[in-house]
């Protein structure tokens, strides 16, 4: 399981890497005005479909059916199966893009209703040109939960590079030759879709597993498929709605508004997004295997290893971006139309996100011991609660915390969820912290406060104005109170004796010593 949550998560982190530097060519080019704010919400409507047909509930509900059908039944009824899966969510996904592109006009007023003049018009235009992008990117999801499925989570997840690369490309494009970047960017994130598509498609094509079109049909399968789906629809809709409710309140906050938190928001998803999808998409398959298999032992080993290893990387990275979060958005972002301001307010909005950082990624743990049992129905209550909550705190707190409030209420929201998926998961014999986990959490908790109480110093006594040096040097020390903080914090897992470091250290001389023999 480590091997497989490394490979997710190295693919993810140069990903996320790459995804970096696209926004900061959009925060360079187009800053945080009517234009950003516009091309935003484009692709807020895309990426909720994508996260709820492609990511979601059918992903949640195709996976564990697939690799139950592959180990039961074989090669050929499972790739029976998937042809049909796809065949079905193809004719679903083309009938919604065409009468969502019909009536776009009235989805943009209301999700943004904040948007008047020049921003709604921009905002029509550019999500009619992103919207099919939900196509492809579903489609490639199901390819990519077939190769999941089979074990090769590298391949899946190397595909969603295309994505950054060729946003990267669309701006340079609409900034130097077309002089338009909104709309570059808008037929970017489409053609991705295909590239993507194509790419998983051949990896599946050469594992001998490459789903083919059919006829769409209700077949038992598809039947049983959809039954187990709906709940798990409806619970991944609430969470596609708590993102809404988000993006709603955030085009009533000032212009701009919306920029500011979604560049925050970005800088949070960098370890969330890695973390996070490594754990969910590789605890999947290996919990459904348990539960298929009745072994509780291996269930309870494997979703505490993954906790281990999420939290491991996901507490340091909460309270780095707490303790620099300034510095972070200002040597990241501060750059031609982006400004110091900017970038000072969206370091607020930061801090509320990263509060929360541990429980989104603990919630991506956490879920996949209810899908691996069947059960996407539960989540489906906890989610009605969730947004409920989520409203409501967003309602209270966005005017007196203005670009804060949205972010705090997510948090809050957040730690509230994670907390009754735990419960839950620990009545029912699917959760059940082991005293390694306790001890070794107890003591990355002490080695993160200590890293974050010496890089708050650091910058303090070296660069209390950091945010207002100029770009070059910015970077650099912002660089260097990062790496600081790192070694600061495996000194404090050795001496709390979490990780060795000698060891480590020893193991990698003989894994290199090993390879110099091949």
């Amino acid at each position: 399981m480590l091997r497989n949550f490394l490979t997710v998560g190295s693919w993810t982190m140069l990903s996320r890497v790459l995804g970096l530097i696209r926004d900061q060519l959009l925060a360079a080019f187009l800053g945080a005005g009517p234009v950003q704010d516009a091309y935003l919400v484009s692709l807020r409507l895309p990426n909720m479909f994508r996260r709820l047909f492609g990511e979601g509930a059918f992903n949640a509900a195709f996976v564990p059916m697939f690799t139950a059908k592959y180990e039961t039944e074989g090669h050929t009824a499972a790739l029976r199966f998937a042809g049909q899966a796809l065949s079905a969510l193809i004719a679903w996904l083309v009938i919604l893009t065409v009468l969502c592109e019909l009536f776009m006009p009235l989805i943009i007023s209301i999700l943004a209703p904040g948007f008047q003049g020049e921003r709604f018009e921009l905002a029509l235009t550019l999500t009619q040109i992103t919207f099919p992008y939900m196509v492809m990117i579903c489609a490639a999801a199901l390819v990519s939960g077939v190769l999941n499925g089979l074990g090769k989570f590298g391949a899946a997840s190397a595909a969603y590079l295309s994505f950054n690369i060729i946003g990267i490309a669309a701006i340079f494009l609409g900034a130097y030759v077309w002089h338009n970047v909104a709309f570059t960017s808008a037929w970017g994130v489409t053609i991705s879709g295909v590239v993507q598509l194509g790419a998983l498609y051949w990896a599946a094509h050469r594992a001998g597993m490459a789903p083919h079109l059919v006829r769409p049909s209700f077949s038992q399968d598809i039947r049983a498929l959809l039954r187990r789906m709906g709940p798990g629809l409806v619970g991944s809709g609430v969470t596609q709605m708590n993102l809404m409710v988000d993006t709603i309140i955030s085009t009533r906050l000032p212009v701009g508004s919306p920029s500011i938190l979604y560049f925050a928001d970005r800088i949070n998803q960098l370890p969330l997004g890695v973390l996070g999808a490594a754990a969910g998409t590789t605890l999947l398959p290996l919990l459904t295997r348990h539960v298929a298999n009745k072994d509780r032992v291996s269930l309870h080993a494997s979703l505490n290893r993954a906790l281990d290893y999420a939290l491991l990387l996901t507490l340091p990275a909460t309270v780095g971006l707490i303790a620099l979060a300034p510095s972070i958005m200002a040597g990241l972002f501060s750059y031609g139309h982006f400004t110091v301001p900017d970038a000072m307010k969206s370091a607020q909005s930061l801090r509320a996100y990263a509060l929360g950082l541990p429980a989104f990624v603990l919630i991506k743990v956490f879920s996949p011991g209810f899908f691996a049992e069947g059960d996407t129905s539960t989540p489906v209550r906890i989610g009605f609660f969730t947004l409920a909550l989520n409203l409501a705190l967003n309602l209270a707190l966005y005017k007196p915390l203005a670009h804060v409030g949205p972010p705090l209420a997510s948090t809050l929201a957040a730690i509230i969820n994670v907390a009754i998926l735990a419960v839950l998961l620990r009545r029912r014999d699917v959760f059940k912290p082991d005293p390694r986990l306790k001890s070794r959490v107890t003591r990355i908790v002490g080695a993160a406060l200590m890293m974050g109480l010496w890089v708050a110093a650091a910058q303090k006594f070296v660069a209390p104005d950091l945010p207002n040096w100029h770009g070059v040097w910015r970077l650099g020390m912002l660089g260097a109170l990062i790496v600081f903080g790192g070694i600061v914090y495996a000194i404090s897992l050795d001496a709390l004796k979490v990780v060795k470091l000698r060891d480590a250290a020893a193991a990698l001389q003989t894994r290199i010593a090993r390879r110099r023999t091949r």
